[in-house]
């Protein structure tokens, strides 16, 4: 990215959760390739699943300075200085993507050598598809994982009359590592967990006791329950029934570990990948992994499964415990931006190239699809959740608006955010189980 003047430009990465937070901070390592010491600066946007320092730590993605900070706090440090950064990355979920991009067009008026915005997903958008699309709409980028992908985002924005100029094939900027070769000794089989799928406490059940029987059954494997976050901390997703909690009521063989960790580490030493749909499955796939989706839940969009339709690699704990591995099928790997035959290394360069024909130019004023004219009964309570106004502009009366927060202030949004999630792991499901007798 070439420098616009004397002083050392920088790139901005805002982000809610851990992963959003690996995805905008090596997206941005991504787009910037050629210049790798370019200073990043990481924003966290306080709420519900605002990493922890182990989550950060855990993800192994540094930045130069690390802040947390409201939605207005983080526009206002962008008003104040918008020649500051050369790339913005909304690594957010899609409504505060939208509530940031009006804040955004608010805080740049008239200015026109404003940062590139840049947007997109964490991994398989396999829900929401046209809302989350339409919510990310008027960055100036919006990444699409994959070719598959690229064609349902331009199919989207053109389907409701909107500038679909934006969209940008890439890849999943995690995706690397050692192709797969020779079985481990022992021989590892890794089930990735996920927070919210399945979301029930029977069917979590159902998994671990799988699991179990695997491990038992296979005495010589090394077996792997791979876990997101300890109790008590979020991910992008709510997990209110956490596979530990579960696990001290079951005996577990000796050779099933719980671990935590990098995923690419643990998928250093993986000779077959579980899961029910993790983003996982995409980083297996590309380093030739065998990868197996289950199908003993059914094959259902509420599961996120049903994406991994045609992938041969949708398989039940039956048929993996008899020996069965996927045979992954190469069209669909390729359509699906894996990128397991060898051209990952240019799968950022129409990202890359977009990104700098758009700093050599004046940018345009930001436009999203949604506006007080074409969703007026919806805008203005995605911005109101951010204390924004239908014009992007802060609430009379919002959080920090007008100042730095105070000491105490920040200790007592970390005791609200502990409460917050003591309620929902603790409180939520007792009082769920009280409703059921």
């Amino acid at each position: 990215m070439p420098a616009r003047n004397e002083k050392t430009p920088r790139v901005a990465v805002l982000a809610d959760s851990d992963t959003r937070w690996k995805w905008g901070a090596l997206t941005a390592a991504r787009l910037r390739s050629d210049q790798p010491s370019l200073p990043l600066d990481g924003f966290l946007l306080r709420g519900r699943a605002t990493p922890t320092p182990r989550q950060l730590t855990e993800v192994g993605v540094r930045a130069d300075r690390l802040s947390e900070v409201t939605a207005v706090e983080f526009l206002r440090a962008m008003e104040r200085s918008p020649e500051k950064y050369d790339v913005v990355v909304l690594a957010l979920v899609g409504g505060a993507v939208q509530a940031v991009l009006h804040g955004l067009a608010h805080a740049w008026r008239g200015v026109t050598r404003r940062p590139v915005v840049v947007t997109g997903y964490v991994g398989v958008v396999y829900e929401k598809l046209t809302d989350g699309l339409l919510l990310r709409h008027g960055a100036d980028v919006v990444l699409a994982n994959s070719a598959y992908d690229a064609d349902r985002f331009r199919a989207v924005y053109e389907g409701v009359g909107a500038d679909a100029g934006s969209v940008t094939e890439c890849a999943l900027p995690f995706l690397g590592g050692a192709p797969y070769g020779t079985a481990h000794d022992p021989y590892t089989v890794v089930f990735a967990a996920q927070p919210s799928v399945p979301d029930t406490p029977a069917d979590r059940t159902y998994l671990l006791e799988r699991l179990v029987r695997h491990a038992t059954a296979h005495p010589g494997r090394e077996v792997l329950l791979k876990l997101r976050s300890k109790p008590g901390e979020h991910t992008t997703h709510i997990e209110e029934t956490p596979y530990q909690k579960l696990a001290q009521r079951l005996a577990l063989p000796p050779n099933l570990k719980l671990v935590y960790g990098n995923m690419g580490e643990v998928l250093d030493r993986t000779d077959l990948l579980v899961t029910v749909s993790s983003t996982a499955a995409l980083e297996a796939l590309h380093r030739r992994i065998p990868t197996a989706l289950l199908t003993d839940l059914g094959v259902r969009e509420a599961l996120g499964n049903h994406h991994f339709t045609g992938s041969g690699c949708l398989l039940s704990w039956d048929r993996l415990d008899a020996g069965e591995l996927p045979a992954p099928d190469a069209a669909w790997v390729a359509r699906q931006g894996v990128a397991a035959d060898g051209t990952y290394g240019q799968a950022f360069d129409r990202a890359r190239a977009r990104v700098d024909a758009l700093l050599a130019a004046d940018r345009p004023p930001i436009e999203p699809y949604y506006s007080t004219v074409t969703a007026p009964g919806y805008l203005p309570r995605i911005l109101a959740r951010h204390h924004l106004a239908p014009d992007g502009s802060p609430l009379p009366g919002a959080p920090a608006a007008d100042r730095e927060p105070s000491a105490v202030r920040q200790i007592v949004r970390r005791a609200a955010r502990g409460a917050y999630r003591h309620g929902v792991q603790r409180v939520a499901p007792v009082i769920r189980r009280m409703g059921e007798l």
